[in-house]
């Protein structure tokens, strides 16, 4: 009896060795939330929402200037970039067929001021024989008729004159406004035609110290912006400058493509120190929110749903009103995040606010500043071969 006590007490020792080295083993081993969770803490700060919208920058006034009469390009006076002044001559045409037009029509002028002065002799002639009764008042009718004919044809003929003359005084071709010359787009020999449309010579900004952008912005977008706001943007030439403009005008012209819907946005700019230039792609930025010293949580969070059934939902502390509900509602968003509490995540609703893309503004009463909140699924990540979450995405309001 001694011995088989002894054994039992020996196995019992032994037994009990095992399942404490187990114990001892799966404590030490036990996974902790940082192994199984992406971890990132609340923090508070500044936050601002935007639409944002590619645009070209133009001079605020283009001149297209062009010609109304066909002929070869003679000499060019201005070329690009050229500062020119109201006035000055730019470019002209062959005129060599102008002179021989006012040349012809100045010798149909003096051919028809002869049958007026021819005209008028016989008109005193017949009306003095009329009154003499040599001739009859219908002869006298014919002679005044002959004579507003002469007259007609006269001033048909120095209306062709003064349109020939016109026409040479359109081959110099002037500036019409003071300006640079953006572009030149015709070479000296080459030939306009102005028969169907008006060819475009050159292209004269006239102020290149005042530009605007062009931009369009979606219809879901178009009620957040307002006339006079702050406009910030940048261009690829200058990748490291901040500029900014006013919205200048909303244009209620509709742009259907494809059945997307969008609006013309003016957007004023000054550029004193002439960096930009016509044609630059303009990456505009329009802020209409800005709250300041606020919860924010990245939006990993937002979008992040546990598989680890040991999660526990946290009911709300805080009973509001049915009109307070209702003010919220139409105020805010809503969402859930899990918060780390006593090393397990729990499931906090949310009222989310603005967002900039990265991060979103929430209220509540139950989460602090420096709280850890989880991102991902660390073991999730591991399994599908992603080292890390994927690109943030703008929080989904429900």
């Amino acid at each position: 009896m001694k011995k088989l006590a002894y054994h039992l007490i020996n196995i019992t020792l032994i037994l009990a060795f095992v399942f404490g080295a187990i114990y001892v083993y799966k404590l030490s081993n036990k996974k902790k939330p940082e192994d199984l969770y992406r971890l990132e803490t609340i923090t508070r700060g500044d936050i601002e929402q935007n639409v944002t919208a590619n645009g070209t920058i133009s001079p605020v006034t283009m001149v297209n200037v062009g010609t109304q009469v066909s002929g070869r390009v003679k000499k060019i006076y201005a070329d690009f970039n050229d500062q020119v002044k109201q006035g000055q001559i730019l470019l002209e045409l062959e005129d060599d067929l102008f002179k021989a037009q006012i040349e012809q029509s100045r010798g149909n002028v003096k051919n028809f001021e002869a049958s007026v002065e021819l005209a008028k002799a016989n008109e005193l002639r017949m009306r003095s024989l009329f009154e003499k009764e040599y001739v009859s008042k219908q002869e006298l009718d014919q002679a005044l008729q002959a004579l507003k004919s002469s007259e007609a044809l006269l001033s048909a003929a120095k209306a062709k004159l003064n349109l020939d003359q016109t026409n040479f005084g359109y081959s110099i071709i002037k500036s019409p406004v003071s300006g640079v010359v953006i572009d030149r787009v015709v070479d000296e020999g080459q030939t306009v035609a102005a028969s169907l449309q008006t060819p475009i010579l050159f292209k004269i900004a006239q102020d290149l110290s005042k530009m605007e952008i062009g931009t369009s912005f979606a219809e879901a977008d178009i009620a957040k912006i307002q006339v006079g706001q702050i406009a910030k943007f940048s261009v690829d030439a200058y990748p490291n400058n901040n500029f900014e403009g006013v919205v200048k005008q909303i244009r209620l012209n509709p742009v259907n493509t494809s059945n997307v819907v969008t609006y013309n946005i003016v957007i004023s700019v000054a550029n004193d120190e002439q960096l930009l230039l016509p044609g630059m792609t303009a990456y505009v930025k329009i802020n209409f929110a800005k709250h300041e010293n606020v919860l924010l949580v990245p939006n990993a969070a937002l979008r992040f749903n546990p598989k680890n059934a040991d999660i526990k939902v946290e009911k709300e502390k805080k009973e509001i009103s049915r009109n307070e509900a209702k003010v919220k509602k139409q105020e805010y968003g809503s969402g859930k995040i899990y918060v780390l509490r006593d090393n397990k995540p729990v499931m906090i609703r949310i009222n989310t606010s603005i967002t900039d893309g990265k991060f979103t503004e929430i209220i509540t009463p139950d989460i602090k500043e420096n709280d850890l909140i989880v991102t991902g699924d660390l073991i999730t990540d591991q399994k599908s071969g992603s080292g890390g979450q994927g690109p943030n995405r703008p929080a989904r309001i429900f």
